[in-house]
């Protein structure tokens, strides 16, 4: 299964297969869905700075969310000073994952990337995460060409997932809007190229939806590959780079999760909102307003400690 046309028919068919159970129900309960996966929250909501991460894994484990998303940045910031894990652990909130921007395009920074994502890996598992969320390198879209750099994206993926792999974590490349790999057109081209036992895919809902992609049809098509989830929504507005609280936007969360709970994959499901200046709403409370849509929807949250 190495050419490119196996493997996308092995993806459209297994996706299709697994996609035909997503909608079971709890027996006895004819409206009930069975909910088997957890729902974590990343720390953009926050802020970027290192320091903001103790208030927004405080406030994370306060609303019961499974897991905790930081950044590589932010744990090598912390290694200093006693490391990040001692703030998970003081919440109770264990890390599943860091966001870790890359150079894909230009390939005099190879060296350098590999070497940082050996490094942001190690950081990742001694923090007890298991995912490297591969953020692509921001370009000018108005004048990108893809093709023009396709073959060094995938050569730089490869490397990468190879070097987080020998660090213990999964990659897991992150389509994002004004980077290297934003529509549905690339996303298809990089995860039909890629070394896949290397480099898997961690959509973020809300920023293929703004980049003109359905985010329903992306999980679709990729599904077998999904190792990761963020469940961003997006309502085109002026505040939060126009991403809102999930269910306050037009993402179709509800097929999405429908899709994502027939997976194989041992993912968990992110919530995200990117962080606002402007906002008179606190972080908590945009947070909650998230927990509370996805607890409608059947998701069980922990009991607040």
């Amino acid at each position: 299964m190495n050419s490119p046309t196996s493997r996308r028919a092995f993806v459209a068919t297994l996706a299709t297969t697994v996609a035909g159970v997503a909608c079971r129900s709890v027996p006895g309960m004819s409206s009930a869905p069975v909910r088997r996966l957890q729902v974590g929250h990343t720390g953009i909501l926050w802020g970027y700075a290192p320091a903001n991460a103790e208030g927004a894994i405080r406030d994370a484990a306060s609303l019961g969310y499974h897991g905790f998303e930081s950044f590589g940045s932010v744990l090598e910031f912390w290694a200093s000073r006693g490391g990040l894990k001692r703030l998970l652990d003081a919440s109770n909130l264990p890390l599943r994952s860091a966001y870790c921007p890359f150079e894909l395009t230009d390939t005099s920074k190879r060296r350098a990337t590999v070497a940082k994502a050996a490094l942001w890996g190690r950081l990742i598992r001694e923090a007890g995460g298991s995912i490297a969320v591969i953020g692509p390198d921001n370009v000018t879209r108005s004048t990108y060409a893809f093709g023009t750099h396709r073959t060094n994206i995938v050569a730089a993926l490869n490397e990468i997932g190879q070097a987080l792999a020998d660090a213990g974590v999964l990659g897991a490349v992150h389509p994002h809007t004004g980077s290297s790999i934003q529509s549905r057109d690339e996303v298809h081209a990089v995860m039909e190229s890629v070394d896949t036992r290397l480099v898997t895919l961690a959509p973020d809902m809300g920023e293929l939806l703004a980049a003109g992609a359905d985010p329903l049809q992306v999980v679709k098509d990729f599904l077998p590959l999904i190792r990761h989830a963020h469940l961003k929504d997006y309502d085109g507005g002026s505040d939060h780079d126009g991403y809102c609280a999930v269910g306050r936007g037009r993402v179709d969360m509800a097929g999405i999760v429908s899709v994502l709970e027939a997976s194989t994959q041992e993912l968990m499901l992110m919530v995200e909102l990117n962080p606002s200046r402007a906002s008179r709403v606190p972080p908590l409370e945009h947070a909650r307003t998230s927990r509370d849509h996805l607890a409608r929807m059947g998701y069980r949250f922990r009991s607040a400690g």
